[in-house]
């Protein structure tokens, strides 16, 4: 549990939002949580997640595949079939987990102009810093 220590919160390494949040750094986790949560039967095989997940590499996908069957929160099925044929399906572990997703997801639905303010924040502070000059004074680089 996060703890107060002197009035300010604490999040130790073992806490249990630290260990959720780990689930998260991985960036395409949720993403492929919540795609498979909508698959029909759960399961989709891994073309057709590559496909609906615009933007993620086969590499990444896979590596994100195999990070959540490490974890317990989808199952790699391998059908006795040739030409091979494998799908993914989520656990009841990762049902679990995707409930909340799912919520997460709808709050940006409903959320969107938030979403395009946070954006539009980002980039014109993105667009200020690349645009100015680059700083004469050495300690202005230094951390």
């Amino acid at each position: 549990m996060p703890a107060w220590v002197d009035g300010k919160l604490f999040f130790y390494a073992d806490s249990p939002p630290r260990r959720l949040m780990d689930l998260f750094s991985l960036k395409w986790s949720s993403m492929v949580l919540h795609a498979l949560y909508h698959w029909p039967e759960k399961r989709a095989r891994t073309g057709e997640l590559q496909r609906s997940l615009q933007g993620i590499s086969k590499k990444m996908l896979f590596q994100t595949l195999k990070e959540l069957e490490q974890r317990g929160l989808i199952a790699r099925h391998v059908y006795d079939v040739v030409p091979p044929k494998v799908d993914y399906r989520l656990t009841p572990l990762g049902l679990t987990f995707a409930a909340p997703i799912e919520q997460m997801y709808q709050w940006g639905l409903e959320n969107q102009a938030a979403l395009d303010a946070m954006e539009a924040n980002l980039r014109a502070a993105t667009d200020v810093s690349s645009d100015a000059p680059p700083s004469r004074d050495p300690s202005a680089n230094a951390d």
